[in-house]
C-alpha cells in the first residue's frame, strides 16, 4: 500500500441513483461483508435490492491509489430518524480511522438533513464495534436478549444504540 507523507489517499462518495454504474462497488462491499460478516453476510443481490428502495443510502470509502473500497456505510432515512443498516472496514485497513470518517460525513449530513437521530444494532459480544460507536458518541438505548441465536453456542444480546442529534 503506498502513502502520502504517511496518510492513505481516500475519498468518500456516495453512490448515486444509477446504480449500474457502481456495480464493481457494490460487489467489493458484498465482499467485504462476506469477511467481516462471514454469519450474515448481505450479498451483491441483496445489497442491489435493498439501494432500490428510495430511503436507503450507500456511502463508500475508495482507496484513490489502488482504486477499491476499503469501508463503507449503508444508512437507511425515514422522516426525522436515521438507522444504520451496515457500516464495515476491509480488515487490511481497520484501526485507521475509517469508520470515524465515515461517521463524521454520514453525521455533517444528516444534520442538513434535519434528522433528529441515528440508530444502529450491535453484537453485545462485538467490543472493538461498541467501543467505536460510544467515541462516536452513541449510547445505550435498549438489549434484545438472545437475539443473535447460533447453533452450538450461546444466543447473544443484541444492542440498539442512538446518537441524538437533537
Amino acid at each position: 500500500m503506498r502513502k502520502n507523507k504517511g496518510v492513505m489517499m481516500l475519498i468518500i462518495k456516495h453512490l448515486s441513483e444509477e446504480l449500474s454504474e457502481h456495480q464493481r462497488d457494490i460487489q467489493e462491499v458484498a465482499d467485504i461483508e462476506a469477511v467481516i460478516q462471514s454469519q450474515d453476510a448481505w450479498s451483491y443481490q441483496t445489497l442491489n435490492d435493498l439501494l432500490g428502495q428510495d430511503s436507503i443510502r450507500l456511502m463508500v470509502v475508495i482507496n484513490t491509489v489502488k482504486s477499491d473500497v476499503v469501508g463503507y456505510c449503508l444508512y437507511q432515512v425515514v422522516f426525522e430518524q436515521a438507522e444504520i443498516l451496515r457500516i464495515g472496514t476491509h480488515p487490511d485497513y481497520q484501526r485507521r480511522g475509517i469508520a470515524s470518517k465515515l461517521f463524521a460525513t454520514l453525521n455533517d449530513e444528516l444534520k442538513a438533513k434535519k434528522v433528529d437521530g441515528l440508530l444502529l444494532e450491535v453484537r453485545a459480544d462485538n467490543m472493538p464495534a461498541i467501543a467505536l460507536y460510544e467515541q462516536q458518541g452513541f449510547i445505550l438505548i435498549h438489549r434484545r436478549k438472545g437475539y443473535y441465536q447460533q447453533l452450538h453456542n450461546p444466543a447473544v444480546d443484541a444492542l440498539i444504540m442512538q446518537l441524538s442529534y437533537i
